[in-house]
């Protein structure tokens, strides 16, 4: 969820968080805990990654289902026994991507592609989270989503449990995948994960997200002269910031992909204010990525009232946005026509 409407949707997240009984941000200690990760999440729960990643100890299990978005999710957890309540937990959710609303790293823009062969995202702004889709076309919407999170603030934990949260994600979407009998292709086990924080380069030089976006006769008529952007891959939601010659003006590009797509359109929908000013277009792609939609947005936004103009045309911000989805799409194999 995108920070303009955190104020307007938060209350009422909450609320219906509470409501369905899904304690995903509260912990899953105590009800239906167990000691065999065969009883949690079906057998998905990847237990040799938890047990790595708590150094070998003994551990503990949670977990239940509950409805959400009208799909049935599966919520579990692994701690170190004898933790105390409150402590560090790996949590997993699995879900159809139907289930699209508050999908964690899928909808994060500042996550990095979690790689090796996966379509899904790693984040690491507070506590690590992944999440990956896979193409399931039993499911709702066409497709898996696993997300994975350890609940414990990023700077105390070591790179490697770090990289184990990405494992998690991965090796318990590979046990649903077979449970669900989905077709899609599954990655490997990561052998590292991409921390890399946005960059700052000249136009010319961009190698992420924003690379093939500006064409050099766009960026010296529109005078253009740098980019931000995070690493390029198959991230479920993606970005490329353009800085625009008038001071604290930018043209923020963004990808959406499978539910975070579904979350955005959402949204959109609900918070039509929101989106005054911007360029949306959106293209159908295989499997669980379904309908994708790319966004341009300038910053700050258009306001007659206020006297903010666009200093970017409509026809530019067309062609802007056009190339993004563009180079965004065959990263993702969904060729933009």
């Amino acid at each position: 969820m995108t920070g303009r409407r955190v104020k307007a949707a938060g209350g009422a997240l909450v609320l219906a968080l509470t409501a369905g009984g899904l304690i995903w941000g509260l912990g899953l200690r105590g009800d239906d805990s167990g000691e065999e990760p065969a009883d949690t999440c079906r057998g998905a729960l990847a237990a040799e990654e938890a047990e790595t990643f708590f150094g070998g100890a003994e551990l503990e299990f949670g977990g239940h289902t509950a409805e959400w978005v009208g799909q049935e999710t599966e919520y579990c957890a692994a701690w170190a026994r004898g933790e105390e309540a409150g402590g560090v937990q790996l949590k997993l959710n699995i879900r159809p991507s139907a289930a699209h609303r508050s999908s964690g790293a899928a909808e994060n823009a500042s996550a990095t592609p979690i790689g090796f062969g996966w379509n899904g995202s790693f984040a690491v702004s507070d506590q690590p989270r992944a999440g990956v889709l896979v193409d399931c076309a039993p499911l709702p919407g066409k497709g898996l989503l696993v997300l994975a999170e350890a609940r414990q603030d990023i700077e105390e934990l070591t790179d490697a449990q770090v990289l184990q949260v990405a494992r998690f994600a991965t090796e318990s979407a590979r046990r649903a995948a077979k449970r669900f009998d989905c077709e899609g292709d599954l990655g490997r086990r990561p052998s590292a994960v991409d921390r890399s924080p946005w960059q700052t380069r000249p136009v010319a030089e961009a190698e992420g997200t924003c690379r093939d976006v500006v064409r050099p006769q766009d960026a010296d008529r529109l005078r253009l002269t740098t980019v931000s952007e995070k690493p390029a891959g198959r991230a479920l939601t993606e970005e490329c910031s353009v800085t625009l010659p008038d001071e604290d003006h930018h043209v923020r590009l963004t990808a959406y992909y499978g539910p975070s797509a579904e979350q955005e359109r959402y949204l959109d929908g609900r918070y039509p204010g929101s989106v005054t000013g911007a360029v949306m277009e959106s293209h159908l792609c295989d499997g669980a990525l379904w309908v994708a939609y790319f966004k341009f947005e300038e910053f700050p936004r258009p306001d007659r009232e206020k006297g903010v103009r666009s200093t970017v045309g409509h026809q530019d911000a067309e062609r802007l946005l056009a190339a993004f989805a563009t180079a965004s799409g065959a990263r993702h194999g969904c060729p933009v026509p």
